[in-house]
């Protein structure tokens, strides 16, 4: 088994890498934050590049978008990638322009760029709908949790054909666990950078064996919810394994959260780290879709389905 990356996805991974360096990273994302601001000009750029396709193309496929989904999140570009690249493809949708945001039939919560959003996608019991939104009549919520959140508005609604909805919400499910193994993986590797040349008692942080378990233990989470999230996106977001990514992933991230800020000490408490970027937003994405409790039960479901 090759576990390394194709000729053709370390191509689009360093395209990808070359774009988001000079368009995301932490400056943006602090420039963004202050405005609860939308990027229009990556998702042009992404366009542009092709990226809003690889879902539907046969180099790259929905793994190939998975792996963009993921690199955009761990440079904490302010787009929505996942209805973009996984969930409007899945659905046979374009891209749209501008935020497209995700919700559950009934939920009335606040969803990421619900402020700017022209475009929804509920989720039913069977189907989806499509709805189209105001902005004007969004109303935005305070928050400190990385992104720009709102209540929407729905002006006007038609629906998909029917399994629209188990589609949607198992491509959401794999998109979300992406987005959040790029930022564990970002937040633990500043978290290592940090243990590798903080000194303490004159030896560096990183030599303490304890704290190199405590590392490599969250190492093999992200690791573990990484493949687990690939898995997924090349087997089709199969129901089962869309939810177990994002119930493996979605418990690894608490856990990584806690301890990243712990082994980072008083410097990673502060907001001048470029920790709190990506751990604030991974705490948004914990909460979406039930978070794991609701990811576990869909665990159980599948799998009962399967077999009864």
């Amino acid at each position: 088994m090759d576990f390394e990356p194709s000729p053709t996805q370390r191509a689009l991974l360093d395209a990808l890498g070359v774009l988001l360096s000079r368009r995301a990273g932490t400056g943006r994302s602090r420039e963004l934050a202050q405005r609860a601001a939308y990027d229009h000009e990556l998702e042009d750029a992404l366009r542009e590049g092709g990226f809003l396709d690889l879902y539907a193309t046969e180099e790259a496929g929905p793994l190939g978008a998975t792996l963009a989904v993921e690199r955009t999140a761990a440079e904490l570009g302010a787009v929505t990638a996942v209805p973009h690249l996984l969930v409007s493809p899945a659905l046979g949708l374009g891209p749209g322009e501008g935020p497209t945001v995700l919700a559950v039939a009934g939920d009335t919560g606040p969803v990421r760029y619900g402020g700017t959003a022209t475009r929804m996608l509920v989720a039913g019991a069977d189907r989806c709908e499509v709805a189209r939104l105001d902005p004007t009549r969004a109303q935005p919520e305070p928050t400190v949790y990385g992104y720009p959140l709102a209540r929407v508005a729905a002006a006007d609604r038609h629906e998909l054909g029917p399994g629209t909805a188990a589609t949607m919400l198992a491509w959401w499910r794999v998109g979300l666990s992406a987005e959040a193994v790029g930022m564990m993986r970002r937040a633990l590797d500043t978290t290592v950078e940090h243990a590798r040349t903080r000194r303490v008692f004159g030896r560096a942080l990183g030599s303490l064996q304890a704290l190199q378990h405590r590392l490599a233990e969250l190492s093999v989470r992200v690791e573990g919810a990484r493949w687990l999230v690939y898995e997924a996106a090349h087997l089709g977001a199969p129901p089962e394994a869309a939810a177990v990514a994002a119930a493996h992933t979605t418990a690894a991230l608490h856990r990584l959260t806690r301890e990243t800020h712990q082994l980072k000490g008083a410097v990673g408490l502060t907001v001048e780290d470029d920790l709190h970027l990506w751990t604030l937003r991974l705490q948004t994405l914990r909460a979406e879709l039930g978070g794991l409790r609701a990811h576990r039960r869909a665990v159980s479901e599948s799998r009962w389905a399967a077999t009864a």
